[in-house]
């Protein structure tokens, strides 16, 4: 068994919307079926008895592996369901997909379940335990924290699309101008200035006590001695803490010697170098969760402590404790493990124990008088009993600091009284607050506090999407998506839009070449300019990445044509690369749009597979398939000789040519489709008919607004059409463009692309062969995989025997062979350039039309 290439399917994909990772696998004749490995069964199931049962008439090596990584990411916990593996065309070659939920685990299982396999065809050892301790571990590494966790739940709950930015907890909600983004329980709305004020003990405590909120007296103190002096003069017994600590972190309540005090502050100056002491309020210690305006969660939080059995020490019950898989040593668990540190010892020591001494049964020993969940203490539930007004004093002190999120620590005898009847205090107030003791107390009920988060992040009915249109197809993608662009920022929206020359957004381009795919998608959703995306999506990033979002208001598929990149990437078939194109539709919003072209039956079949609403476009109003979705009273596009039509039941909106250029009145049959389709696609998107209108009545068909797609020239009288067509399904649109075009004589100078089959190049030749008068060939910039000259031989070899062409040349340089064409052009000829450096050979041409107009003045 070899496997040649790994992929990470990053979003919704030609599988399905679940993120996962795909292999191409080869096995040997040997492994195709497990009937044909006698004992090898036997063999993996001792070293994974976990595993599934496999199909023994149909299982080859490549389901095996297919199963083994799946089984061992559920082995961990990781929620996996969804696998496949499929054959290619090539014997023994086989695509397996296995979805993961981290992608490191998912790759690492992957790799884990190779070996494994490997282990029992070749009989050696494989140390499973050591395996899933290896994978466990990895995913507790790199999985969300639990209060990251809680709220990219809720927010997913919800249907707010969810990207992680970084490796840590920096999570972006929503797209574009409504995004909003997250690290740990803390939002964007949190200042620098809130957190820190939050961090300094000391002048938080000053702000909530001109707030009038109550608070332990106290001071900062510069050494030992000093904080001996304020103990004295605050009277015992006393909290020692550093000025700016979290998590409980060298903490010491309730000290009352000088020697106490002086451990304390040794342990708190480890911790930071300014130390507070403050008086220590009897009472529970309570956390109060505030989000917003509101306290939706509070936890009565106790110390670790122990209960003797009379045969075991301290150390001993301390190591069963943390033995308990549900305490770790991070915020992974629900529950901490229980150090005995410092400050525990120091603890014992003031009940005359130590680690080693052996507690008397049901003997309760507290190991440390702080109760914060990150030193090992437990969590209750305590939400329905708290106070309106210790609610009330939680919010205030909150916003007093500036926190939009909130965990206050208050210390009373109980929630259920105001904090001044009982002589309670806020003692703290935190920034990014865990949220752990409210999702998973240990005892009581947990609170949805994840839910209350996203609420406060999106009010009700908002979800963070801006509008997004996914176009895909063999031909008229970026036109169509340019279209769409400048249709929406007609109606006053900031556009980010990618296609195959660039990144634009608003307008202003801020990446070039080729950006079709995943990656520049998912930097315009990033950025928050943007109002709305219309993004090109090409079959390349599909297969290699998957879809950069989950899921689109508008799908557009123009058409599928034979020469798009067939034999690449296992993708043999028209049928096979329809599939692929289809991924949108199957991923359209149940309140979305997929616009499908009705005439091209692979993509008029795609509308059963959209969970939203379907309009179609066609240039024939008579089409079966128009005919029959007009009966149902439901959307359609389609031309006549006057121009579009948009109808649904009894409504119908006329628009005529001469108020869409981009078509050359009607004439330029591929722009009418690609106009029919962004059409459609406006008026899925509830653009108003004005609007709509006047945004086509501004989109003519010239570089400037849709560079390489049929741009027309004058040269000394000749028509010069310059397009970046590369396909046979382009070229046979072109030509019936260029036909329509009077002309003495009619010249081409075309090259093609080296990544296509030999056939689609001699195909594209022999259509420029029955068309032309005058052939220019020329060579690429980039060959794409191809020998130097390769791809001009299969170019000569598609024109032989060609019905019109008369004469050929072959020019070596782009450059160079619109210059040969343009020196013999003449008055009344029509010159057709398939440009490969569209920007370039754009304004080359223009320099050569702008040159002979000079000279001719």
């Amino acid at each position: 068994m070899d496997i040649s290439r790994i992929r990470a399917l990053r979003g919704p994909n030609l599988w399905s919307r679940h993120t996962a990772i795909e292999a191409v696998v080869s096995c040997f004749p040997s492994e195709e079926s497990i009937l044909a490995m006698p004992g090898f069964e036997a063999r993996l199931r001792k070293r994974f008895p976990a595993m599934g049962a496999l199909d023994e008439g149909a299982a080859t090596l490549a389901h095996v592996l297919e199963t083994v990584a799946l089984e061992l990411q559920a082995q961990v916990g990781s929620q996996v369901t969804f696998s496949r593996t499929v054959p290619t065309m090539e014997s023994g070659v086989y695509r397996v997909v296995v979805e993961y939920s981290e992608e490191a685990v998912g790759r690492r299982a992957f790799a884990l379940a190779s070996d494994l396999c490997r282990s029992a065809l070749e009989d050696t050892p494989f140390e499973l335990a050591e395996a899933l301790a290896e994978l466990r571990e990895l995913d507790e590494e790199v999985r969300l924290g639990p209060s990251t966790g809680a709220i990219v739940s809720a927010a997913v709950e919800r249907g707010v699309p969810c990207r992680r930015l970084t490796e840590g907890s920096l999570v972006q909600f929503g797209w574009g101008s409504r995004q909003r983004r997250i690290q740990a329980a803390e939002t964007d709305n949190c200042s620098a200035i809130a957190e820190s004020i939050a961090q300094d003990k000391e002048l938080t405590k000053m702000l909530l006590d001109a707030a009038g909120v109550p608070v332990p007296e106290g001071r900062s103190v510069s050494d030992a001695e000093d904080a001996w002096a304020a103990a004295c003069e605050i009277g015992t017994p006393v909290v020692v803490k550093p000025r700016d600590g979290n998590q409980g972190k060298g903490i010491a309540v309730n000290v009352s010697t000088r020697d106490e005090v002086m451990a304390a502050y040794a342990a708190a100056s480890r911790v930071r170098d300014e130390v507070l002491v403050e008086r220590y309020l009897p009472g529970s210690d309570f956390r109060l969760l505030v989000v917003g305006d509101a306290m939706v969660a509070a936890a009565r939080r106790d110390p670790p402590h122990l209960v003797g059995d009379g045969v075991h020490s301290i150390r001993q019950i301390v190591e069963k404790i943390n033995s308990d898989p549900l305490r770790g040593d991070g915020h992974a668990t629900s529950l901490t493990r229980i150090r005995l540190d410092e400050i525990a010892l120091a603890t014992l020591a003031r009940n005359g124990l130590d680690a080693d001494s052996i507690p008397r049964e049901g003997e309760r020993v507290v190991l440390r008088n702080n109760a914060n969940l990150s030193t090992g203490g437990t969590a209750t539930d305590v939400t329905d009993d708290v106070h309106p007004e210790i609610a009330a004093r939680a919010v205030s002190a909150a916003q007093m600091v500036g926190l939009e999120i909130c965990g206050v620590d208050i210390v009373c005898p109980s929630m259920h009284f105001p904090l001044e009847e009982q002589g309670g205090a806020i003692v703290e107030v935190n920034a990014a607050p865990g949220l752990r003791m409210h999702l998973h107390p240990s005892f009581g009920k947990g609170r949805p506090v994840g839910d209350a988060i996203v609420s406060a992040l999106f009010p009700a009915g908002e979800s963070g999407r801006i509008p997004l249109v996914a176009v895909s197809g063999t031909n008229g993608k970026t036109t169509t998506v340019r279209l769409i662009s400048h249709l929406l920022g007609s109606n006053g929206l900031r556009v980010g839009m990618t296609n195959s020359d660039g990144v634009y957004i608003d307008g202003k381009r801020i990446d070039t070449g080729d950006c079709s795919g995943p990656k520049s998608a998912r930097n315009v959703l990033l950025h928050p300019d943007v109002d709305a995306a219309v993004l090109e999506t090409a079959r390349g990033g599909v297969l290699r990445e998957g879809l950069a979002f989950d899921r689109c208001d508008v799908a557009v598929v123009t058409n599928i044509g034979m020469g798009d990149h067939l034999g690449l990437s296992h993708i043999n078939t028209v049928e096979e690369l329809a599939a692929v194109k289809q991924v949108i539709v199957r991923n359209v919003s149940p309140r979305g749009t997929a616009v499908l072209n009705a005439a091209d039956p692979l993509v008029a079949a795609m509308a059963d597979s959209c969970p939203g609403s379907v309009i179609y476009f066609c240039s024939d109003p008579h089409h079966p398939t128009i005919a029959a979705h007009r009966a149902e009273k439901r959307r359609a596009v389609f031309s006549t000789e006057n121009g579009i039509h948009a109808v649904e039941g009894e409504f119908e909106e006329f628009i005529p040519w001469k108020e869409i250029p981009l078509t050359r009145d009607g004439t330029i049959f591929f722009q009418v489709e690609n106009a029919m389709a962004a059409i459609a696609a406006a008026w899925a998107l509830g653009i108003g008919w004005k609007t709509l209108r006047a945004g086509l009545s501004g989109f003519e068909n010239a570089p400037a607004t849709t560079p390489g797609r049929f741009n027309l020239f004058d040269y000394r009288g000749a028509t010069v059409i310059a397009d970046y067509g590369h396909n046979p399904d382009a070229i046979l649109a072109l030509v019936k463009a260029v036909d329509a075009i009077p002309a003495r004589r009619r010249v081409a100078v075309i090259s093609a692309a080296g990544d296509r089959r030999d056939e689609d190049i001699r195909n594209q030749a022999k259509i420029m062969g029955a068309a032309f008068d005058e052939v220019v060939l020329y060579q690429d910039k980039c060959q794409r995989g191809r020998e130097d000259g390769e791809v001009l031989k299969l170019l000569r070899e598609g024109l032989a025997g060609a019905s019109r062409t008369r004469r050929i040349s072959e020019i070596r340089g782009e450059f160079l062979a619109i210059d040969h064409a343009f020196s013999h052009l003449k008055q009344g000829e029509v010159c057709l350039v398939l440009i490969d450096q569209v920007e370039e050979a754009l304004e080359h041409i223009a320099c050569r039309v702008a040159e002979r107009g000079f000279m001719a003045a």
